[in-house]
């Protein structure tokens, strides 16, 4: 048990950088171009974001790149993006 717990540790604590970095890096580039869209949650590995349906591509773009690429890693990070009016209306989105 204690090994699986120190390699836990590992794996949890670098997925929690890499959600940190590209919250950074998400936040950053909203402020700089001001943007109308604000990020307001994290929720384990995901990000919730309110935006005018007119932007929704732009920041889809924006958090999915830096997301994916917030670190550098030898595998790749696939992001899943779904878009709605609330949760409950959220569709997969291409």
């Amino acid at each position: 048990l204690p090994e699986r717990t120190a390699v836990n540790t590992v794996i949890q604590g670098s997925a929690a950088d890499l959600i940190k970095k590209a919250m950074l890096n998400v936040h950053e580039k909203l402020r700089a171009t001001n943007s109308a869209a604000r990020m307001l949650l994290q929720i384990h590995d995901e990000l919730v974001f309110e935006c005018p349906s007119h932007s929704i591509s732009e920041l889809v773009t924006l958090a999915k790149t830096e997301m994916e690429t917030a670190l550098p890693l030898d595998v790749p990070i696939v992001v899943d993006v779904s878009v709605g009016r609330n949760w409950l209306e959220t569709e997969a989105y291409h």
